[in-house]
């Protein structure tokens, strides 16, 4: 199931190539390195499923995911990390990688303390 990682950005380019948080993606490139950084976050969300989401443990976890995105990736709005928890549990391929670096549930563990935490 796994994709390359040139196809999941050819997929997002269709789907929010006007964006100006595409635009700001395309010119940092982010690489495999981030990517490994961002499945690290994930590890560390996974470690956290036995607390409260709304757990000051988790709510750094988010912080750390959100402020992770916008200094490799675009700027990461609420409203976008939201989706992006969204994403997470709905896409199958996201909530296998999710899964894969966390361990099992950790992608709905993920998008419910983002859900919790994400701010407004």
């Amino acid at each position: 199931m796994d994709k390359n990682p040139r196809e999941y950005e050819n997929e997002a380019k269709r789907r929010w190539g006007g964006s100006a948080a595409w635009r700001e993606y395309e010119s940092r490139e982010p690489g495999s390195a981030e990517a490994e950084g961002l499945m690290k976050i994930f590890s560390k969300l996974g470690g956290l499923r036995h607390e409260p989401a709304e757990s000051p443990a988790v709510r750094e976890a988010v912080a750390e995911l959100r402020d992770y995105i916008s200094a490799n990736y675009y700027t990461c709005t609420p409203e976008i990390l939201r989706g992006l928890g969204q994403m997470y549990v709905s896409d199958p391929r996201f909530k296998e990688n999710i899964d894969k670096a966390g361990g099992p549930g950790t992608a709905e563990f993920a998008a419910r303390a983002i859900e919790l935490n994400s701010g407004s």
